[in-house]
């Protein structure tokens, strides 16, 4: 689209493109110019008159969801005496267009409010509102919309609005807030048994049940309660109206969850999901599954609500324990869909008893654990002409996997011995059909580690009759029965003449396909706890490394398998360690060379990944414990291996997957040997450094950080460091200093920022002393806008320990010259700095990076607090004080009480410094102290 206005008609034209062009290329087209439209100040006309036209659904919803976007977005662009005419024109439209269609009805509600809460003259919205359409029968349905949309809209992440006017809403819609509900209640009173009014009222008090301002004691004695819970009583209640229904009464028992607070209100929703019971057995009774997990999510939000209460004072007053039976009646549902739901409330009931560490407590609640696990068995039972193992990818296999973690949480409730004797005794004196044996041993596998291993008879009779059972019971039994001996390694560890009966047991497993992978699992854990006694089996182990793809194995059993021999080969004699190493890589070794040699021939490129990933588990996990002044044993098994992995370095150069592979690979051989990897530091920086010049990937870098970790301190390897990273940072700045650049590489800048963390930490004088430092601290200040979790990390981490490198270690020779050194590097950025981070904070970044920023400007303050105070000064001055809306988004008491607080509180200020309210464009700010208490 060039810079002019387009006509209507051809907007028209594309819109009906972007509907209904057989051709994807010609949607594409017209997607990408409509896209280009909306982001132009033509927008708000084009949309305007579109509406007015009301020539089609579909240039109408194009038009109502550009203007949404537009207020959403580009609000700033209006000036502010055009804001009145905008606001009268969407209401205007929204009246013209209530009976064209919902999802149009619904974007110019979005609209409305949207503008409502930017436009800080319109004072009492709500309150014009209704006394505009309140007495219009038609008008209902559209301002029921508004109404509902708005407390939505309140904390909506597409609008910056900040705090302050944030504050002054919230206030505003509590004020009206009675007049809402007394508008619905009118609604239900008007429409009768008209379904869907019912639905929009019930969706528009949930969304002021959420926004939390509602008077608890008007909403006690309010007639909607009793609708809402007559409604979920009706059997005859259609299915769009009872989720509605259940919606509302849920958000409600959300909107009370500080139960002491809103006691009355409390009361009436405790009483009136208590009488749902009887609901609930009648849409079992009629199958509607649609139902049943409705009332399951009521009575699970009832159990979350007054979760507090119920363990405080079980059994008494809103403690009943009814509560609890109402989900145990769910967890006898035959849908595992059904019990689901009510997981998380058993996971925070298990979490606060455990605190509380109450055993007359715990003695309460243990019989409603131990007939949860009961129905959690049953539901985890397969279906009994279920053929083969277990799916775990699945719904159901994940089902399971979550039984399992549920039932870890809340084992010490019955205790993990007695749960795992009586199981065991349901196998051993009965004779379960297939299914329930599966799902008996599934529970015990997920208890096992659990129960404590010493001197137990139950469990080393589980384990011997477990290794006995044969070959002719159901796969699925058998798949699951391996698992439980791989749990129950520490019982093997303790009692080693198991060892062998168990190895034999899953060697049967490993040699058939359906088994190989869950086998490979058992083994490694086996290897993994006893390792002293697997010493004894190595060989056999270094049998199956050398034939490992013989076996049918997922490739995490397969590198379980080769940890687990490696962790075993660790306990061997130094003296055999080398040549056992050497063994157990040749294989992969042989793969990678015979891979070189035919690219090289044929000119086709296979994956030599595979083979990269098993030789880094090998060396990751071959830690010999080796005593000072003792020749690492591995260090020439992997100056052997070096060549291969250069060469395969050097081939694949171009594949960035492949050489992040490669890197990690030498990650860990560096890591295994340490300061034995000396003479493979040269060649590996040289090669780094030529292939980083042509292919820069950023993996590179984290290798160059640890070879920095390893070799900094080294006298005479630092010059040698410091020109690697100076190699690497030129190709790296001419990267991110590409449009966009920071945003487009996160890795590069996640990994670049680790390398020179880790010079700052090794050899904090090579760096500061450099020409490339002051690059570095350049590159730093332009990365704390980026929010990207780890690359905003790596940057702030690496600003705080380069600023307390001034500070720290104040005893060593080098203290004076660090000081002085990180004295100029401020003296130069540090106000930028300050501006920046205070500036990111207001418009770039997510709340969880704010900790990070307030431990940076802490060691600013520590390194200089009277300049620091000049430069938070000029920062906060700095800063828009008003909204285009006309709110005032900060006051000038507001700024002064900031300046005071961070500059004159401890430490704490760090911890919990800055409640920024970000704001993504320049317009909006807000800034208040979070917590001025704490420990320094």
């Amino acid at each position: 689209m060039d810079g002019g206005k387009p006509n209507l008609a051809l907007v028209y034209q594309a819109v009906q493109a972007l509907y209904h062009d057989p051709d994807p290329a010609g949607k594409e087209r017209a997607s990408v110019w409509l896209g280009e439209l909306q982001r132009s100040m033509h927008a708000w006309e084009i949309s305007d008159q579109l509406l007015q036209l009301k020539q089609d659904v579909e240039s109408c919803y194009f038009a109502a969801q550009t203007m949404k976007m537009k207020i959403q977005t580009s609000f700033y662009e209006l000036p502010q005496e055009t804001h009145i005419a905008l606001r009268d024109s969407l209401l205007s439209h929204i009246q013209n267009l209530k009976d064209l269609s919902p999802i149009i009805v619904t974007q110019l509600a979005l609209a409305i409010a949207d503008l409502a809460l930017q436009m800080a003259s319109w004072k009492g919205c709500v309150h014009t509102l209704i006394e505009k359409y309140s007495n219009d029968v038609s008008s209902m349905p559209f301002l029921i919309e508004i109404l509902t949309v708005l407390p939505e809209e309140v904390h909506s992440r597409s609008l910056r609005i900040g705090a302050n006017r944030r504050t002054e809403i919230i206030e505003d819609l509590a004020y009206y807030s009675t007049t809402v509900i007394t508008l619905l209640m009118s609604c239900v009173e008007k429409s009768g048994s008209d379904e869907k009014m019912l639905i929009k009222v019930f969706r528009c008090l949930g969304s002021w049940f959420n926004l939390g301002v509602l008077d608890s004691n008007f909403m006690a004695s309010n007639q909607l309660l009793m609708v809402l819970f007559q409604v979920l009583q009706r059997d005859e209640t259609s299915t769009n109206l009872h989720e509605a229904a259940s919606d509302c009464v849920c958000s409600a028992l959300y909107a009370i969850e500080n139960v002491d607070t809103h006691m009355p209100l409390a009361m009436q929703l405790f009483q009136g999901v208590l009488t749902l019971e009887t609901a609930y057995h009648m849409a079992v009774a009629r199958e509607d599954l649609d139902k049943v997990l409705n009332y399951c999510r009521i009575f699970t939000e009832l159990c979350e609500t007054f979760l507090e209460i119920t363990v405080r004072s079980p059994g008494q007053g809103m403690g009943d324990l009814r509560t609890l039976e109402l989900l145990l009646i769910c967890a006898g549902h035959p849908q595992y869909e059904v019990v689901e739901i009510s997981f998380n409330f058993w996971y925070r009931l298990g979490e606060h008893l455990y605190k509380t560490n109450d055993p007359a407590l715990h003695g309460v609640f243990r019989p409603y654990i131990q007939r949860l696990l009961h129905s959690l068995a049953r539901h985890c039972q397969l279906d009994p002409d279920h053929e083969g193992i277990p799916e775990d990818t699945d719904d159901f296999g994940e089902f399971r996997m979550r039984v399992s973690d549920l039932v870890k949480d809340v084992i010490f409730l019955v205790g993990s011995m007695e749960c795992f004797s009586q199981l065991y005794s349901t196998l051993k004196e009965g004779n379960p059909p297939w299914e329930v044996t599966e799902a008996v041993l599934f529970i015990m596998a997920a208890i096992a580690k659990s129960v404590d291993p010493e001197n137990n008879p139950t469990l080393t009779e589980v384990l011997e009759q477990v290794v006995l059972l044969p070959q002719t019971v159901h796969m699925a039994v058998r798949y699951t029965s391996i698992e439980l001996v791989g749990e129950m390694s520490e019982v093997v560890d303790r009692n080693p003449r198991f060892l062998d009966p168990v190895l034999n047991y899953l060697m049967k497993g490993l040699r058939e396909k359906p088994l190989a992978s869950v086998a490979a699992k058992a083994i490694h854990n086996i290897c993994s706890v006893c390792r002293d006694h697997m010493a004894q089996h190595f060989q056999g182990l270094l049998d199956i490394a050398r034939s490992l793809d013989s076996f049918a194995l997922s490739t995490e059993a397969a590198i379980g398998l080769l940890k687990g021999t490696a962790l075993v080969l660790a306990r061997l004699p130094l003296e055999k360690i080398a040549e056992c190493l050497s063994d157990l890589c040749s294989v992969q070794v042989m793969a990678l060379k015979k891979l070189l040699a035919q690219d090289s021939s044929n000119g086709k490129s296979s994956d030599p990944t595979v083979w990269l990933d098993r030789l880094a588990v090998i060396f990751r996990h071959t830690n010999p414990i080796v005593e000072n002044g003792q020749t690492h044993p591995c260090q020439k098994v992997i100056q052997e291996i070096w060549p291969v992995l250069s060469e395969t370095l050097n081939t694949y150069q171009a594949d960035n997957r492949i050489v992040e592979r490669c890197c990690r690979c030498l990650r860990f051989a560096v890591r295994c040997v340490g300061k034995g990897s000396a003479s493979l530091l040269q060649p590996l920086v040289t090669q780094m450094v030529n292939v980083y010049q042509v292919y820069p990937h950023s993996c590179f870098l984290y290798l160059g950080s640890i070879l920095v970790d390893e070799y900094g301190m080294e006298e005479g390897c630092r010059q040698g460091l410091l020109d690697m990273l100076q190699a690497l940072c030129m190709p790296t700045f001419q990267l991110l200093e590409q449009p966009n650049g920071l945003r487009n590489h996160p890795d590069t800048v996640d990994d670049l920022f680790r390398l020179v963390t880790r010079f700052v930490q090794r050899s904090p004088v090579t760096l500061l002393s450099s020409s490339i430092i002051i690059h570095i601290i350049q590159c730093a200040i332009a990365a704390t806008t980026l929010d990207h979790r780890d690359a905003n990390c790596s940057v702030m981490k690496f600003v705080r320990d380069l600023i307390h490198t001034g500070v720290s270690n104040d005893h060593e020779d080098d203290f004076e010259l660090r000081k002085r050194l990180i004295g100029q590097a401020m003296e130069q950025h540090g106000q930028q700095l300050v501006t920046q981070l205070l500036h990111t904070c207001c418009f770039c970044l997510p709340s969880y990076t704010l900790p990070d920023v307030a431990e940076v400007l802490w060691e600013i303050m520590v390194f200089d607090r009277p300049t620091f105070c000049r430069w938070l000064e000029a920062a906060l001055k700095g800063l828009p004080k008003e909204l285009s809306g006309g709110a005032v988004t900060v006051t000038h008491k507001q700024l002064t009480d900031f300046h005071k607080q961070v500059t004159r509180s401890g430490l704490e200020i760090c911890r919990r410094m800055l409640s920024v309210d970000q704001e993504s464009s320049p317009e909006n700010i807000s800034v208040r102290i979070l917590a001025t208490t704490g420990t320094t």
